[in-house]
């Protein structure tokens, strides 16, 4: 099928309470226009150096998020003009992200990036790592981030016991801290979570944001493998 019409089929799937982010990262840039003109807004990249090259090639209007780890390094380069940063994962990154901010005179949505799966990844806090974040983001007063939410990545299993127990965790650690510290903050409704092989499931366990771009553009190879989301 047509990108246009795998766009179709998704959308059909998702609730309109739920936004759809359109993952292209490895596509080329007539890729994205194609589910552009197909009436997609959304797109996620994971790379700083891709993201900018498809942000001057395509339309204005396009909402970018950087879905992936970001390096404090490059963080000037995507806020001027990112909508969502998915991938806050230490205080450190936050710091730099309103320091680059307040350079621009933008306030930046950002999301804190748990690790809820059981596989070993480099990049990702904990419960506790996260409400400290919380605490430094409330007590600092940032004035030019604003934490909307937060995103996780289940481990990559067909095993769907195991992966909903995931997103519940998930979805519990963003209902604590949401009324533990941030009840009064409507902004921070955002809980990222389900990619093409499991976002159906996330759905169910309270995502309200997915990340889908294999269902979309069609498999990506790296190298020996291939790596879906």
């Amino acid at each position: 099928m047509s990108i246009k019409q795998n766009l179709e089929q998704i959308k059909r799937t998702i609730p309109d309470v739920v936004t759809l982010v359109a993952v292209s990262k490895t596509k080329p840039v007539e890729a994205v226009l194609e589910a552009y003109q197909s009436g997609q807004r959304i797109f996620g990249e994971n790379k700083v150096q891709e993201l900018l090259i498809k942000y001057e090639a395509l339309p204005k209007d396009i909402e970018w998020h950087l879905i992936g780890h970001l390096q404090t390094n490059k963080v000037k380069y995507v806020v001027p003009f990112v909508s969502l940063i998915h991938s806050i994962d230490s205080l450190k990154l936050l710091e730099v992200v309103n320091d680059c901010a307040k350079k621009c005179n933008r306030v930046v949505k950002v999301l804190l990036q748990l690790h809820i799966a059981k596989e070993e990844t480099k990049f990702g806090l904990n419960a506790n790592e996260a409400t400290e974040i919380v605490k430094q983001y409330l007590d600092k007063k940032f004035t030019n981030v604003r934490i909307v939410g937060l995103m996780g990545m289940a481990t990559f299993s067909d095993d769907e016991k195991l992966v909903r127990s995931e997103f519940s965790e998930l979805k519990k650690i963003f209902q604590d801290i949401r009324s533990e510290y941030l009840s009064l903050q409507n902004s921070f409704c955002i809980l990222s979570m389900g990619m093409s092989d499991d976002y159906l499931w996330a759905i169910d366990e309270g995502s309200t944001m997915v990340r889908v771009g294999t269902s979309i553009f069609g498999s990506r190879k790296y190298n020996n493998g291939f790596l879906h989301q």
